[in-house]
């Protein structure tokens, strides 16, 4: 595949495109594909639903189908819409269903072409549960602070400060 553009920086930029694509078709072919925009993830939750436990395990539960809501409340949020709202609304929806943040519809994702590769939605469900039980099982975590912005509560008068 060649790849054109009248700049180095929107080469590198196509570049990286055309790499990103080819590396999710080829995990599309391998494992297959499922509905994207989150609603694959919104979908597991059935599977949790039916584990029946008691406390400490129960919260556990509760929050890996919190997480999994999560990607769709942001796709939502970014959109200007209500996250919660929308998550509610494709739980209540048939298999593929899902919110198209382009048109601002709710969509069949499949017919759409929204798309996301079961592969990589498998890897990131397994990435991401071993992160977590990597950091329930640390002793302590060193993080650092982030800086407070230290812009001016007003803004400078015109001339500046030479009064």
């Amino acid at each position: 595949i060649k790849v054109g553009a009248a700049t180095e920086t929107e080469l590198k930029e196509k570049k990286a495109r055309v790499e990103d694509a080819m590396h999710a078709t080829k995990a599309a072919v391998e494992e297959g594909i499922l509905p994207g925009g989150g609603v694959a993830l919104l979908r597991c939750q059935k599977s949790l639903e039916a584990l029946k436990a008691e406390g400490d395990l129960q919260i556990g539960i509760n929050i890996v189908k919190r997480a999994l809501e999560e990607p769709m409340r942001q796709i939502a949020s970014n959109a200007g819409w209500e996250g919660s709202i929308v998550v509610e609304k494709v739980k209540e929806m048939k298999q593929d269903m899902g919110f198209n943040a382009l048109t601002e519809k709710y969509d069949d994702m499949i017919k759409t072409g929204i798309l996301d590769p079961t592969k990589v939605v498998r890897t990131a469900l397994r990435n991401a549960a071993s992160i977590a039980s990597l950091l329930l099982t640390t002793e302590g975590l060193v993080a650092e602070l982030p800086e407070e912005d230290k812009a001016p509560k007003y803004p400078t008068p015109p001339g500046g400060d030479m009064y």
